[in-house]
């Protein structure tokens, strides 16, 4: 990624939190990194280097910044949109896949080897992988610290350490301090099992609550999710831990305030970037929103709602099975029978989710078998291929993991039973997180483009006119899907 200094400087001594996550000032003098909205004095020109993330800010020896407190700066970066492979990788990392094993093993599942991996995240990152990892892992161990009552010996574990000894040496090492100072004079004893852990995540504004909320909403299984009164709630299960998460929007500090109920801590990563990747927390709408708007059709939707973000899904699975619920029938139904295999399959709540509508889990892969689904009311090829679905995922747990690109990812989708290639697309779209994934068939998008140019495209019509979306067809789709949603209630009203 190319940084031009004198913009990044201009931009840091503007204070434009515009730039905010995009770069990240060392300062050679104090040997800190600092966001572009940092409050302390600005350093002199020649003294700045200019890094394109904390990671490679980190690397280069800089320790991150005590005011401006990088761990509170949204994930996202000018690299995004021009390197899939990074962002997919990120995405692994996120979930752990360097947790207990290295760059050689991690490479492959996307198709590729270390070396060339690793070339990828320094030309885009300005770090490796394992340094992106730990970087992750020491910047959400603050943001703990800061912002939770956990004891250190919790944070050591929530935030991925396998030893107290290991997390105190690592901080030490980095911040020239041990974590216990940050600590000192605020009186915090209380540990996971006394209190909920709430978290602010970061991102960038502008940020549609309202329609992401809608989306989710509309779509909510009952019994796994709700949304009422402005917050999302839904029970999540790891293992055999089952617990629930709360979320609400807090506008005035450009975030999600997420409340995590769940008895094991080391979880609590994994539980984040799903969190994340839900809402769409690493989304840059300016990026996006530029490259939407060169259409003159989406241009005016782009303008209404300019900080709309791509719904994602909490599991591949759970997304895969949902997408074939909602074969052929409308949202509605969907959800009903989602709901009916839910309370049929799914590991029930017991007395630790207080929110009214959270009873069950959704089914995990192995508690589905094709029997019991057949009796739920659903044709029987559906009920085959959602039990299909179950056993593939329990030959291989990564199957719904991201792959090399789009279209080794649609190719192996459609080989699984029941799976075509309007579904394909739809997983790769919210269960993947695939940015430029896009259903062509659907009837919504077809319905959507006929009311903005006046004329009923095929699907072949609507996939040619979305070449020109590239990379970011899956927002463009939300984007039709927002619209038709809106002419749908202005007739019903």
């Amino acid at each position: 990624m190319h940084l031009d200094p004198l913009t990044c400087y201009r931009a840091m001594l503007a204070r434009d939190a515009r730039y905010d996550g995009r770069f990240f000032t060392c300062v050679k003098t104090t040997g800190v990194y600092c966001r572009p909205i940092c409050p302390a004095r600005h350093p002199k020109f020649e003294n700045c280097i200019f890094a394109p993330s904390a990671a490679a800010a980190q690397e280069a020896g800089f320790r991150p910044c005590l005011r401006c407190r990088p761990e509170s700066s949204p994930d996202l970066g000018a690299w995004r949109g021009t390197s899939a492979t990074v962002s997919r990788a990120l995405a692994l990392i996120e979930g752990g896949a360097l947790d207990g094993s290295g760059v050689e093993a991690l490479a492959p599942r996307l198709g590729m080897g270390g070396r060339q991996l690793r070339r990828l995240f320094k030309q885009h990152l300005g770090a490796t992988p394992v340094t992106v990892a730990q970087t992750r892992r020491i910047l959400l161990a603050k943001q703990l610290i800061h912002q939770t009552n956990l004891s250190l010996t919790e944070i050591a574990l929530a935030s991925g350490y396998g030893s107290v000894r290991r997390f105190n040496e690592t901080f030490q090492l980095l911040y020239n301090r041990p974590p216990s100072e940050l600590r000192r004079g605020k009186g915090l004893t209380a540990s996971a099992g006394e209190a909920a852990i709430s978290l602010l995540l970061p991102y960038r504004p502008p940020y549609d609550w309202e329609a992401i909320t809608g989306f989710l909403g509309a779509r909510a299984v009952p019994g796994v999710e709700t949304v009422a009164d402005g917050l999302y709630r839904r029970v999540i299960q790891i293992g055999d831990a089952i617990g629930w998460i709360e979320v609400a929007h807090m506008p005035e500090r450009a975030g999600l305030l997420t409340t995590v109920h769940i008895s094991r801590l080391d979880a609590l990563p994994a539980i984040i970037a799903r969190i994340r990747r839900v809402f769409d927390l690493a989304a840059d709408p300016f990026a996006v929103g530029a490259e939407l708007r060169r259409d003159p059709m989406l241009a005016p939707l782009v303008a209404a709602r300019p900080g709309l973000r791509l719904p994602g899904g909490w599991d591949g699975f759970e997304i895969a099975v949902r997408a074939v619920l909602g074969q052929q029938i409308t949202v509605a139904a969907a959800r009903r029978l989602a709901g009916k295999l839910t309370v049929s399959f799914g590991d029930p709540t017991s007395g630790g989710a207080p929110a009214a509508g959270l009873t069950h889990a959704f089914p995990r892969p192995e508690r589905v078998y094709a029997e019991g689904i057949a009796t739920l009311g659903m044709p029987k090829a559906r009920a085959a291929s959602i039990a299909g679905l179950a056993r593939a995922v329990c030959r291989d747990p990564r199957l719904f993991d991201p792959r090399q690109d789009l279209a080794s990812t649609i190719t192996r989708l459609v080989e699984l039973p029941g799976i075509g290639e309007w579904t394909a697309q739809y997983i790769a779209m919210r269960g993947l997180h695939e940015s430029d994934a896009f259903p062509a068939a659907d009837i919504g998008l077809i319905r959507a483009f006929a009311g903005e140019t006046g004329s009923r495209p095929t699907a072949a019509q609507l996939l040619e006119r979305a070449e020109r979306w590239r990379p970011w067809r899956a927002y463009a789709a939300l984007h039709l899907w927002t619209t038709d949603a809106a002419r749908a209630r202005a007739r019903a009203a």
